[in-house]
């Protein structure tokens, strides 16, 4: 006898601002809780102390989480001049310090350095895997770790404000895989006056932003009622960046089945990734090639 899931069979994308002194995955657990879900997961993780946008995919939405994951996204983010810690935030142990501080002039300077497709090495405490242990496992227990940079393409980085010569506040535009706080650790090393995270904050991540966004205490204020069911997104709104394809009533029929089916509208390239829905509702993920949708994600709506 099959095992019944637990949980409501419920799908698409509810948009926390995250609280600082809880984790990603704690976000998630407590949306899906609140919602009575059978499955949830996010898209991008903050780390505990970092607030701002977390998009947590319910149900079928989550075969959707790598386009998000993959997406732009933008930070908000201080950075404290004159001190190195061990976690490259607010958080950790003072390494090294310095006297010196940079001038605006000294940091726009040195922030040009920072855009465009650069490599940056990961902080020691991180969620990176090595031979199969996070990072930061490793570094709570004493080891000095070797991490290999890891390129990123960073579409922008400015200097945004600045209240007194200790701090400065900065925005930067990234794409996946992106450490702000190995931009803070490197840009205060080429300074020559170290620097670290003070705090950090999403502001928006592909397609969702924090206009979309419920607080975490909403989210427990309204838990095991309708009311969130209000401010979920469609599972769709993470696919706004691929074409958009209508499939007729049998290329439904054999899309859902995982075989390629007969799509209509405006052809995309050949080859290329696009999604197709059938009577407003996404059916499938695939590759376009003459005229059917190769599919790689079949959604079960």
């Amino acid at each position: 006898m099959a095992r019944r899931k637990r949980g409501r069979d419920i799908s698409g994308w509810l948009i926390v601002d995250k609280p600082a002194g809880v984790s990603s995955n704690f976000v998630v657990n407590k949306v899906k809780w609140a919602l009575d879900a059978n499955k949830a997961g996010h898209a991008g993780t903050l780390d505990p102390e970092a607030t701002g946008l977390l998009a947590v995919a319910l149900g079928e939405a989550t075969k959707t989480v790598p386009y998000i994951t993959d997406a732009l996204k933008a930070y908000e983010f201080e950075v404290t001049f004159g001190a190195a810690t061990n976690t490259d935030d607010a958080e950790g142990e003072v390494i090294a310090r310095s006297d010196l501080r940079p001038s605006d002039d000294d940091i726009r300077a040195g922030l040009a350095a920072f855009r465009g497709h650069i490599t940056q090495i990961p902080p020691q405490y991180s969620a990176v895997k090595i031979d199969g242990q996070r990072a930061y496992a490793l570094a709570r227990a004493g080891e000095d770790l070797e991490l290999s940079a890891r390129p990123l393409y960073v579409e922008t980085l400015d200097l945004v404000s600045r209240k007194n010569p200790e701090s400065a506040v900065l925005e930067m535009v990234c794409g996946k895989g992106g450490y702000v706080r190995a931009i803070a650790r490197d840009l205060g090393a080429a300074l020559g006056c170290y620097g670290h995270v003070a705090w950090l904050r999403r502001l928006w991540s592909g397609p969702f932003d924090l206009d979309d966004a419920v607080s975490l205490e909403q989210v427990e204020l309204a838990a095991k009622t309708t009311a969130l069911d209000a401010a979920l997104l469609p599972l769709e709104h993470a696919l706004d960046g691929l074409p958009h394809l209508r499939a007729t009533s049998e290329g439904a029929q054999r899309l859902r089945v995982g075989n390629p089916g007969q799509v209509m509208d405006a052809a995309p390239n050949y080859g290329d990734q696009a999604w197709a829905s059938f009577e407003g509702r996404p059916v499938a993920i695939g590759r376009y090639m003459g005229g059917e949708l190769h599919p790689s994600r079949v959604f079960n709506l």
